[in-house]
């Protein structure tokens, strides 16, 4: 029996224009168990990418809850939310947010790095990571010395430096040409296999969504059916 990792509980969220309330999210519920592929589907601005932000603790709601193995995250202070976020979620994003004057193994150790642990000892992992996205011969290589297609690669493998438990992807080939984005998607479905690790991608691509264990689709602030 999957255990359940994400519970989202009333999730509100209003940003003030000027003297004008705008309300993206208007009350979200679901949970996700532990290994699912969900895709988070709807119109451009239906709250997507804000809904992904929350669950990742990159942005907190304005009402709701989001719990994580039953207990709420926006209730740790801020340096243990940040330090959760490090160590428990991945984040793939539409564009890859690579640094540029770092080869792909650097960037790939990044997150590790941030956590603490020293290059020598995360490089391995890394390398690994690289040879499971296909990109071990070009672990030296800077950004600008790879394609689109390898960007995204090497942004993937950095999602799972930390091996975490969730991984979030808000578009992650909304920027790639039709075979790249079916390549990735592939190999993201792999991971999530390979890796015992739930994704929680926003995506407009059919073919992607066909992936997915389930769909939430956002209209006008909610879920439907």
């Amino acid at each position: 029996m999957s255990k359940r990792i994400i519970e989202v509980v009333g999730i509100k969220k209003s940003y003030f224009v000027g003297k004008s309330e705008l309300k993206v999210l208007k009350g979200i519920d679901f949970t996700i168990d532990e290994g699912e592929i969900i895709a988070v589907v709807g119109a451009s601005g239906a709250g997507k990418s804000t809904l992904l932000h929350i669950v990742g603790t990159l942005d907190k709601p304005t009402e709701g809850n989001v719990l994580f193995d039953g207990k709420d995250v926006f209730k740790l202070g801020d340096e243990m939310i940040a330090n959760f976020r490090n160590l428990q979620i991945g984040f793939i994003f539409q564009f890859h947010h690579l640094l540029p004057e770092f080869t792909a193994v650097e960037n790939v150790a990044m997150p590790a790095l941030i956590a603490g642990d020293k290059f020598s000892e995360v490089r391995k992992r890394a390398m690994v990571l690289l040879s499971e996205v296909g990109l071990a011969e070009r672990a030296e290589h800077r950004p600008s010395e790879l394609s689109g297609g390898e960007q995204q690669r090497v942004a993937v493998a950095r999602a799972l430096v930390n091996k975490p438990r969730v991984v979030l992807a808000d578009e992650p080939s909304g920027n790639l040409d039709s075979v790249n984005a079916e390549s990735l998607h592939r190999l993201l479905l792999d991971l999530c296999h390979s890796h015992q690790t739930t994704f929680l991608i926003a995506t407009h691509n059919d073919h992607l969504t066909s992936l997915a264990h389930r769909v939430f689709k956002i209209q006008d602030g909610v879920l439907v059916n």
